[in-house]
């Protein structure tokens, strides 16, 4: 039997890199997964490999109703929803004195306006106020990188909600947190990166304690736990799976 057999799951973001291979694992572990993306050729693709217990709805969870969209589909596919996974995302460097309000509220209206009604909108799907919410953060919410101030002010902000959050859910058995990688190479990377990918990746194993880049697999296992019995009385933390790269 899998660890998560008549569960169900949604995976915001689950189209590559963390999010997929998360997506993946609920699949495997005997979940029904459903995850989303932007663009339907890569939800395709995702629902393709994952292969079964999976349903791939487009949508941008900016846009209140595409989160509309999602919660009726799970609502008329299994009628509740046990494990939220907030984990879409976006990020993009510019330096203060270049930054725009475009960039702001593009990378506000996904990190923080998405997650924050993404997690509202799941509430109501929860059997008996049961169930586990895990937000992707990241460990820019709480060290300094360079042209990173809005993306990393994003995920601090994260950081932040669970911890009114959990008192807003007093009294429930709904448990939220926060799961924040370090370095971790995704296809997101190859697009902020781009030419410079390589340089970074160096740097990263410099900077991080374990020597070395995490990897998606890495972070899936994580939210495992944290979606699990497992991880029971966890609730409202910040799991950093960093190799220590954020406690240094």
């Amino acid at each position: 039997m899998g660890k998560f057999n008549g569960k169900v799951a949604v995976v915001t973001g689950g189209t590559s890199g963390i999010g997929l291979a998360t997506a993946q694992q609920f699949a495997k572990e005997g979940a029904h997964v459903f995850i989303t993306g932007r663009r339907q050729s890569e939800l395709d693709a995702a629902v393709k490999l994952i292969g079964k217990n999976v349903t791939g709805i487009q949508g941008d969870i900016s846009k209140l109703e595409d989160l509309d969209k999602l919660y009726e589909a799970v609502k008329q596919e299994k009628g509740h929803l046990d494990i939220l996974f907030a984990n879409a995302g976006i990020g993009s460097m510019l330096p203060l004195g270049q930054i725009t309000e475009e960039h702001y509220y593009k990378i506000f209206d996904v990190n923080v306006k998405g997650t924050i009604f993404t997690v509202q909108k799941a509430l109501p799907l929860f059997p008996n106020n049961v169930g586990s919410i895990i937000l992707t953060g990241s460990t820019a919410g709480s060290i300094g990188d360079p042209a990173f101030s809005v993306y990393g002010a994003s995920k601090a902000a994260i950081r932040q909600l669970i911890r009114n959050w959990i008192l807003d859910l007093k009294g429930t058995e709904i448990r939220v947190n926060v799961l924040s990688p370090g370095f971790v190479h995704t296809p997101a990377y190859d697009d902020l990166f781009g030419a410079e990918l390589a340089n970074v990746l160096e740097h990263a194993k410099t900077v991080t304690p374990l020597g070395r880049v995490g990897t998606v697999v890495e972070i899936a296992n994580a939210v495992m736990f944290l979606a699990s019995n497992e991880s029971s009385y966890i609730n409202g933390i910040e799991l950093f799976v960093d190799g220590g790269t954020a406690q240094i």
